[in-house]
């Protein structure tokens, strides 16, 4: 939101006032003196009044995670452990997960709080890759490469997935990056081809990859930097 409607929002402040306060140089904005009306405000903004805060603000937290089998992309399972059960942090009921993985699929799962970085890194118009490394009962053939960029049609959603990228890297292992995150997608493609995935495993979203040095079950802290390529 815009800060000057943000502080329009208020009922102690009107429209004049505003403009005067942002002219006055009297408003900060995360300790950074704001004086542009279209500065954004956002949920994790600190926002201040000369001395008096007006939104105190939450810090935004960023996590990548090495997720194991046999755990479900959820907050909560009354069943199973979810993958907020591996992180040690105050507050897990605030995150979310950025893209979700099946129950034995294994590898990148990142999680966060904040709703708009998030959706960043996961919405099909965003084009971010997400990058799968894939194992088969069956033998890949030449072919598979050739439909999958081609896109292949989904009855169930009545769509045509957006094209993917498929790297043969043996007779049963593949490096395969789609743009989306259809229901059970990867192995809905593999089964166009009556191929049973038996392993998928996550290695990268967009510019995140996930970090060698995590075993299944760890996790850590995104860097600043990974948290401003997405």
């Amino acid at each position: 939101m815009r800060v000057d409607r943000f502080l329009s929002n208020l009922p102690r402040f009107n429209r004049k006032q505003v403009r005067l306060l942002l002219v006055e140089r009297r408003v900060t904005v995360d300790g950074a003196v704001v004086s542009d009306p279209h500065h954004e405000v956002r949920a994790f903004s600190r926002v201040c009044v000369g001395d008096e805060v007006l939104q105190a603000g939450k810090p935004a937290r960023y996590f990548m995670l090495h997720k194991p089998q046999g755990c479900v992309s959820a907050t909560s399972d009354p069943q199973h452990p979810t993958v907020l059960d591996w992180l040690d942090e105050p507050d897990k009921d605030e995150l979310h997960i950025a893209g979700r993985l099946d129950f034995n699929t294994t590898g990148l799962m990142v999680i966060t709080n904040d709703g708009q970085w998030s959706r960043r890194l996961t919405q099909p118009h965003t084009k971010l890759p997400k990058v799968y490394l894939v194992e088969t009962e069956q033998t890949i053939g030449a072919e598979y490469a050739e439909t999958f960029v081609k896109g292949l049609y989904f009855a169930f959603e009545d769509l045509t997935t957006q094209p993917a990228e498929l790297e043969v890297l043996g007779p049963t292992t593949a490096r395969l990056s789609i743009i989306e995150g259809r229901y059970h997608q990867v192995k809905r493609m593999f089964g166009h081809f009556d191929n049973k995935v038996i392993g998928l495993h996550r290695e990268r979203m967009g510019p995140l990859e996930l970090d060698a040095a995590l075993a299944p079950g760890e996790y850590r802290a995104l860097t600043d930097d990974e948290i401003r390529q997405v």
